[in-house]
């Protein structure tokens, strides 16, 4: 993939985010015996694709093979990585939608499995990435916002554009032997502006943008199981640490909160971001924390320590950021800005780090 030049305005330039105290000794990567990655090292990969929309959403399938872009008309587009980033590259899904798709989860027990959710159109579409018709095309009451499988890939929920919690199940109906996605009979009285399953599957974790604390629910019984505070302003991003140890949590007043999953206290925050956060993605061995905010730019943290290690300039905002599952890469998505006397905006995904 080849590397394009990331250019930033003098007026868009990056501050490098500000460095909290040093802290205790044995946390750090020299005393627990790893060796830090050198980030600053790399430059962003950019794919610029000519657009009047933004891509809303990236998202790598569970092997770390193929990684899938959302949120340009009604095509959800897949490369493989290692192979080719150019735009030509990418083989097209469509058909299942009649209006935008704006989100895309791979299911977490299959590479080849993935679905699309589109606001517009009330749908969310499954789709097997070894042929090119949609496996099956759910129609919705709601607008689906966000879409999380469960572990064992037999579950997905979903949010609403009402900041609703929904649930699809995978199994047999009554009028076919077939195993077909269905909607839960759980009725969305419970509220959320995001939410994702535990590691485990038997817990969901939900946030709302007006809410200053994270709820923990106990799944399918959804019985309120912790409700930590976390935000000063709501809580609208949770990312957790695939080796189980932490719950990072990250809202509108920039702060990003990095829980202890053991006691549910907050072991540390992280300060240095400047505008309000969107996503977050811990890296496969969770050592690292990639913060997408409102700004030009995805910080990298250490877990451990809380300390920022890189800040990555980016070509716009990113409304999202995903690590790769066995490297140390992640991606991004967005749109740049429109500028008088500029070339038009252009939608845009990224890759940072090295390995592919």
């Amino acid at each position: 993939m080849s590397t394009l030049p990331t250019a930033i305005s003098n007026e868009d330039e990056i501050q490098a985010p500000q460095r909290p105290p040093s802290p205790p000794f044995y946390v750090t990567f020299a005393a627990r015996g790893l060796h830090a990655q050198n980030f600053p090292a790399h430059k962003p990969r950019d794919l610029r694709i000519p657009s009047p929309q933004a891509m809303t959403h990236v998202a790598w399938s569970c092997d770390g093979k193929r990684l899938a872009a959302v949120g340009i008309d009604k095509i959800t587009r897949v490369w493989a990585p290692e192979t080719s980033m150019e735009y030509r590259a990418a083989t097209h899904f469509s058909g299942g939608h009649s209006d935008d798709a704006d989100y895309v989860s791979w299911n977490p027990t299959h590479p080849e499995l993935f679905c699309t959710s589109g606001q517009k159109d009330r749908r969310i579409v499954f789709w097997d990435a070894r042929q090119s018709r949609h496996v099956q095309q759910i129609q919705l009451k709601v607008s689906p916002v966000q879409t999380n499988y469960a572990p064992d890939g037999k579950s997905l929920l979903y949010t609403s554009a009402g900041h609703q919690l929904f649930f699809l199940t995978y199994g047999k109906d009554s009028e076919s032997s077939k195993d077909v996605w269905q909607i839960s009979n759980k009725d969305g009285t419970i509220v959320a502006s995001t939410a994702m399953f535990n590691h485990v599957g038997d817990g969901v974790i939900l946030t709302h943008h007006s809410e200053h604390a994270l709820r923990i629910m106990d799944y399918p019984s959804l019985t309120l199981r912790e409700s930590p505070a976390a935000h000063v302003g709501g809580c609208v991003a949770v990312a957790l640490d695939p080796r189980g140890r932490y719950l990072a949590s990250g809202g509108y007043d920039s702060i990003v909160n990095i829980f202890d999953l053991n006691e549910w206290l907050c072991a540390r925050t992280i300060a240095s971001c400047d505008n309000a956060i969107n996503a977050l993605s811990f890296s496969f061995d969770g050592e690292y924390l990639a913060i997408a905010s409102t700004g030009s730019y995805i910080d990298i943290c250490a877990t451990e320590t809380a300390i920022p290690l890189h800040r990555v300039p980016a070509l716009a905002p990113s409304p999202t950021v995903t690590w790769h599952p066995s490297k140390y890469v992640f991606a991004y998505c967005g749109q740049t800005k429109q500028r008088e006397g500029s070339p038009p905006p252009v939608a845009v995904i990224s890759l940072f780090g090295g390995g592919i």
